[in-house]
Parts: structure tokens; C-alpha cells; sequence
């Protein structure tokens, strides 16, 4: 009997040991030791360091794809059907009646002339201080089996003539995020109210804003005036894409908050835009 309990003893001491022996190697995997911490940083550099041409490439790409989905497209939808019979003539139509619109192929299909910009919401730090932009944004998180990544794109759509949306995706690829983006702001379309309401020009055109508006994301808040021709767009690069596609040649704004946030300033940008169909009063 003092065998038998013996070795029932040292059995379990094994186990136990083997136990420890093996939760030590799987920690050992999953926090980063000495050195890795810099290897993680370098890596995620180089998968967010995309040049220009690249990002104009694979949105040229993405293009291509959505003219191929637009030739064999088939409506799905009550709105989609209206649009290919005729009943509305242009996009402004719908958004003015309140429709809502569930297939990004209809914005496609009435407004054929429609340009994408990114908003270069990433960065990376640069060797001597600072900030390095990227066109999307990497995110990571540590599992059991490693690290995992995940790619958000920020983009915007507009003809350059009063219709502008905004969208905001991820994937675990650069081409699909952008993709998936850019069906987004083409749901997400509205219509800019332009004008001329700077008492110093007073010329009746649309080159700027009727009135003072304000818009909100998160921290971010931006107050856009309007200003004589000429001015331009008084503005940072991100938020000028923005206007830009809207069809707003001039205008004053003024930020407020982290700015540094590119997602948060986006949106505050678009809402500020969305608002002047809101209200005419004094903001």
C-alpha cells in the first residue's frame, strides 16, 4: 500500500511539473521578449509604408472592378428598379426625397463621373521626430497563435459638384479595405448646399457656403465660413479632399480638439457639411 501511494504521489508531482513546463513555453510565444517589441514596430512600418503611386494603382484597380460589377449589375431593390426604368434622372432626386439608398451600383449608374480620394488616416514615427502619413491605418492585437492585423481606409466620393459621401472599412487587406470604403461612401452620398454668403464678394455664385456651419466627431469640431472668391480652400490637406470633391472652391475653417485623429477630422468635416441642409440660422 505505501508503494502504491508512493508512486501515485510522484506521478502527480510529474504532471504538475509537465503543467508549468508547458504554460511557460506558451507565454514565452505570446509576450513579446526582449527585442521583439522594436521587431513588431519595424514590421508594422513596412506593411504601412505605401507610396502614392501604389495607393493610385490599386485604387485604378478598384475602379475597374466596380465598372465590371456596374455592366452586370441587376437591381435588387425597389429603388434600384425605379432608377434603371427612369423615374429618377439624378442622384440629387433621391437624396432629396429622403430615399434610402442600399446599392452603391445606383450612385454608379447616375453618376458616372464620380472621383475617390483617400484620406491618409495612418502613420507611422519618422527616425528624426514627427509622423509619417499612410494611407490606412494598421492595427494589432496579440492571440494565442500571434499577432493579428487588421488595415481600416477612410475614403471619399464626390463629383465636384455638390454630391459628396464618406465611408470607413477594414480588412486584412489594403485592396479590399479601400473597396469596401468606397461602397460605403457611395451610400453614405449627400447633397452639398452651396452658395455665396461672404458680405465681402456678395456675387451670387456657389464657389463657397451660404452661412457659418459647424460639425462634430469624437473630440474634433470644425466651424467652415464662407469667403470671397479667390480665397481658396483655407484648410489642412485631408479636409481640402473633402471640399474639394464637394464643389467648394473657397472657404475659412477653424478646428478644434485632437485633430491629429484624420478619422475623427474627416467625419467633423462631412457633418459640418451635412448640417447646411439643417438649419440657415446662426451656428
Amino acid at each position: 500500500m505505501g508503494e502504491n501511494v508512493a508512486k501515485k504521489r510522484e506521478e502527480t508531482i510529474k504532471e504538475i511539473e509537465e503543467k508549468e513546463e508547458m504554460q511557460e513555453a506558451l507565454e514565452e510565444d505570446i509576450a513579446p521578449g526582449e527585442g521583439e517589441e522594436e521587431d513588431l514596430i519595424e514590421e508594422m512600418e513596412g506593411a504601412e509604408t505605401i507610396s502614392e503611386e501604389y495607393t493610385k494603382r490599386e485604387i485604378e484597380e478598384v475602379t475597374k472592378v466596380v465598372e465590371k460589377k456596374l455592366a452586370e449589375w441587376v437591381p435588387k431593390t425597389k429603388l434600384g428598379m425605379e432608377v434603371v426604368a427612369g423615374k429618377y434622372k439624378s442622384l440629387s432626386e433621391i437624396i432629396s426625397k429622403g430615399e434610402i439608398i442600399l446599392e452603391p451600383q445606383i450612385v454608379d449608374y447616375l453618376v458616372p463621373n464620380l472621383k475617390e480620394e483617400l484620406i491618409y488616416i495612418g502613420g507611422t514615427p519618422g527616425k528624426g521626430g514627427g509622423i509619417r502619413r499612410t494611407p490606412t491605418k494598421m492595427t494589432a492585437r496579440m492571440h494565442k497563435s500571434g499577432r493579428r492585423f487588421k488595415l481600416t481606409a477612410v475614403v471619399v466620393v464626390g463629383n465636384e459638384d455638390g454630391i459628396v459621401g464618406i465611408g470607413k472599412a477594414s480588412s486584412n487587406e489594403h485592396r479590399i479595405a479601400i473597396e469596401k470604403a468606397i461602397q460605403q461612401a457611395k451610400l453614405n452620398v449627400i447633397n452639398v448646399r452651396r452658395g455665396c454668403g461672404s458680405w465681402e464678394c456678395n456675387c451670387g455664385r456657389t464657389h463657397s457656403i451660404p452661412f457659418k456651419t459647424r460639425g462634430k466627431s469624437g473630440s474634433v469640431e470644425i466651424i467652415l465660413s464662407p469667403t470671397p472668391m479667390g480665397v481658396g480652400l483655407v484648410a489642412d490637406d485631408e479636409s481640402k479632399k473633402i471640399l474639394r470633391l464637394a464643389g467648394i472652391k473657397d472657404v475659412w475653417s477653424k478646428t478644434f480638439g485632437m485633430t491629429c485623429t484624420r478619422i475623427n477630422l474627416a467625419f467633423a468635416v462631412f457633418d459640418a457639411l451635412r448640417n447646411l441642409s439643417k438649419t440657415k440660422g446662426d451656428i
